[in-house]
């Protein structure tokens, strides 16, 4: 009925033509057919497009009403027909005014209904008390009509509104939902720029030594390649593991290891070193039990900055890892001894402002999805620094700064437990 509606109103327009014909054995239908059937066919068969065309319809049923009104009855032969079952047709078009098109043209239809009303009972009526009882029963139909018209409509309005909602939902449902995945293609970016970046680095690098010992010092080349063939295993299960999470059909134990974390750190620093750069690595503080969340920043901003170290300190240089927690916050600090600063840069902190490439955007992001801050930049002395501190707990944030405050301030504003700690750095 509802995904078919002119079903229904093919229906309820076989119901009023039944009673149109309970009327026919009436003598003026028998004297008068061709007046007779033309206006009930009037009345009764627009109503088979109510829903689709309800102006029409109403307008067409009134035509019927105002045919029948100059047609039927006399005030001479009481005998003669003055209402048909077709006028039931009238209060269904004034019902469907109400409920599918609005108020104020039902009104204005209600308004044709009453004057055609008073018209028909003091024109065509013979009796003045019949004339009151037909009257007042028209004029019930049309209330009956009218209540139904106005529930219904108040009936569509709220499914219409209930269907708005729903759709304005689903919306933002796919909204969240192609955030959500465009946050996760960011992270998964991110782990795999850190893991193919930091295993490129380092197999370059033993790659260009092999290739200028290989002749002079074969042991040493020998060693060269054994290095980058651990590497890139090393880089191939890292991407596999990160390529079944994708494919999400990784199911063994072996497979869902745990991340790095800052337990993880000697071992990269034995890697970094072993291709080449030699780093040292200082831990204070407790750092066994930090987030697993934090502890992986940790050791990914630590990675990350060694391979830019790897890729771009030159040759001869050194490097220095410094993972520090006090009280509530964790700092980590990468230090190196690379090429200088270049010419006219340079700040009364020491650190050159930077906009970075994707290797600096993935370690702010870092950081700030962690609560804290990064800075990174050359020094003046020579080398690169970079340095990040954020909370233990990533759901205290800090209190922002003043815009502009430097970004050591912006960490040191007075308030919570990890914002007081970090007066003590």
């Amino acid at each position: 009925m509802r995904g078919h509606p002119m079903f229904g109103d093919t229906l309820i327009t076989g119901v009023l033509l039944l009673l149109d014909l309970s009327s026919a054995g009436e003598p003026f239908a028998k004297q008068h057919p061709v007046v007779y059937w033309p206006v009930g066919a009037l009345l009764v068969l627009p109503v088979v497009l109510r829903r689709r065309e309800p102006m029409l319809t109403a307008y067409l049923v009134l035509a019927g009403g105002v045919l029948q009104l100059i047609t039927h009855g006399s005030l001479q032969d009481p005998s003669e027909l003055i209402v048909r079952g077709g006028d039931f047709a009238i209060g269904v078009a004034l019902y469907t005014l109400l409920a599918y098109v609005g108020r104020r043209q039902a009104l204005a239809y209600a308004g044709l209904l009453l004057v055609g009303t008073a018209v028909w009972s003091v024109w065509r009526v013979h009796d003045a008390h019949e004339g009151w009882v037909l009257t007042f029963g028209a004029l019930l139909i049309y209330s009956v009509c009218w209540l139904l018209g106005e529930f219904m409509g108040a009936r569509r309005a709220y499914d219409e509104e209930v269907r708005q909602r729903l759709k304005l939902m689903e919306t933002e449902r796919d909204q969240h939902a192609r955030i959500a995945v465009a946050a996760e293609r960011t992270r998964i970016a991110r782990e795999l720029h850190d893991v193919v970046a930091h295993a490129v680095s380092a197999i370059v690098v033993q790659a260009d030594g092999a290739a200028y010992t290989i002749r002079t010092d074969p042991d040493l080349a020998e060693s060269a390649v054994r290095t980058i063939s651990a590497t890139g295993r090393d880089a191939l299960v890292e991407l596999r593991r990160l390529l079944d999470v994708l494919r999400g059909d990784s199911d063994s134990g072996d497979e869902r290891a745990p991340q790095p974390g800052t337990g993880a750190l000697p071992e990269l620093v034995d890697k970094v070193t072993g291709v080449g750069l030699p780093v040292t690595l200082e831990l204070l503080g407790k750092l066994d039990d930090l987030p697993a969340a934090v502890g992986l920043g940790v050791y990914r901003i630590a990675q990350e900055a060694l391979t830019n170290t790897l890729k771009h300190a030159g040759p001869g240089a050194a490097a220095a890892v410094r993972v520090q927690r006090v009280g509530g916050l964790v700092e980590v600090e990468v230090l190196d001894d690379g090429l200088g600063t270049p010419d006219g840069l340079g700040t009364p902190g020491g650190l050159v402002a930077v906009s970075g490439g994707n290797g600096l955007i993935g370690m702010r992001e870092r950081a700030s999805v962690l609560g804290g801050l990064l800075d990174a930049g050359p020094l003046r002395a020579g080398g690169w620094r970079v340095r990040a501190r954020f909370p233990v707990r990533t759901d205290q944030h800090s209190t922002p700064a003043p815009a502009g405050a430097p970004a050591d301030e912006q960490l040191d504003q007075p308030g919570s437990a990890d914002q007081r700690a970090a007066g003590a750095w």
